[in-house]
């Protein structure tokens, strides 16, 4: 199959994706991946192999990038100013509500203490492109919208945190030195991460209340977000994080700090369906039913985690 015949069928299943979302009451994300799904290895087998691991990488990338950059206007000093001690509390709360109810769940079940450590370090990490195209397709809108997708930007920052601490004690109780190292690579990937957002969006805070509405804004914030995801790659740095750093930047310090994100809002569906996709397509039936009772276990303690820590952090 040609790649224009692949993109061709990937964009028409995005197009039924939108339209049964309207019609019912499932996600179009979830649409997505579950035609990625039928259309994958496990499923008809219409996309070759090579293309989803030569493509999937890359979308993964570039998807978050441009999320990352959405959800960083929602963290602006304006936003926490405002809204700060309500999106710290629930999130703190969620994220380390996730870690401790995971590990305990799992040593329940007579897991591996190392592997329940490593898991419970995961377990907070949010899907942010996932939330936010859900929150994008119902057109909801106010106050609980705004702390819902801010809650949903800072959790991946405390879930980065939470991972070098557990993947730290997995060090200790393996007396794995190789985990060392991998700590240190992380932690560094974090700070690039943020030094880079910065770096890239002072310039482009300084650049955007002087272009013109349209194509030459369209241009100027697709070429900042995919250069901030295309760095954060080069320097094996965290994309999501470098990206939503610089949009905190831009949304912090520019006038017309509106408009690079509006443009960004109109032409980032053909990525995400790229990516939802790709991302169905990458499940392994195979793999996840030699790790069924563990996944179901890991799911169930994760959703109960979740549900108990955000609504202690509301409270």
């Amino acid at each position: 199959m040609t790649i224009p015949l692949i993109l061709g069928i990937l964009f028409l299943i995005g197009l039924a994706a939108d339209l049964l979302g309207r019609s019912t009451f499932l996600p179009r994300v979830t649409v997505l991946m579950l035609g990625g799904f039928v259309v994958g290895p496990s499923g008809l087998s219409l996309l070759p192999g090579n293309f989803i691991d030569d493509w999937f990488p890359p979308m993964t990338n570039i998807a978050l990038a441009l999320i990352g950059f959405l959800l960083g206007h929602r963290l602006a000093l304006p936003e926490l100013k405002k809204h700060g001690s309500t999106i710290v509390g629930i999130s703190l709360c969620k994220v380390f509500g996730a870690s401790i109810v995971v590990a305990l769940g799992l040593l329940l079940i007579g897991m591996d203490p190392v592997i329940v450590v490593l898991l419970a370090g995961i377990a907070p990490a949010t899907a942010p492109a996932a939330m936010y195209d859900v929150v994008h397709e119902s057109g909801a809108s106010g106050d609980f919208v705004d702390t819902l997708l801010s809650v949903v930007a800072l959790d991946d920052v405390w879930g980065l945190l939470i991972f070098i601490m557990m993947m730290a004690c997995a060090g200790v109780l393996s007396g794995n030195a190789m985990m060392t190292t991998g700590i240190g690579e992380i932690a560094l990937g974090i700070g690039g991460g943020v030094l880079l957002g910065v770096a890239l969006g002072v310039p482009m805070a300084y650049l955007t209340g002087r272009i013109r509405r349209g194509e030459p804004l369209l241009s100027e914030a697709m070429g900042f977000v995919m250069l901030s995801a295309g760095l954060a790659e080069w320097f094996e740095l965290v994309p999501v994080l470098t990206a939503m750093v610089m949009g905190m930047v831009v949304a912090t310090l520019a006038k017309h700090h509106d408009r690079p994100f509006h443009a960004i809002e109109g032409i980032e569906w053909p990525f995400m369906i790229l990516f939802f996709v790709l991302a169905g397509a990458s499940l392994r039936v195979d793999t996840l039913l030699i790790a069924g009772g563990l996944t179901a276990a890991y799911v169930v303690s994760r959703f109960i985690a979740i549900y108990i820590g955000a609504r202690l952090g509301c409270r």
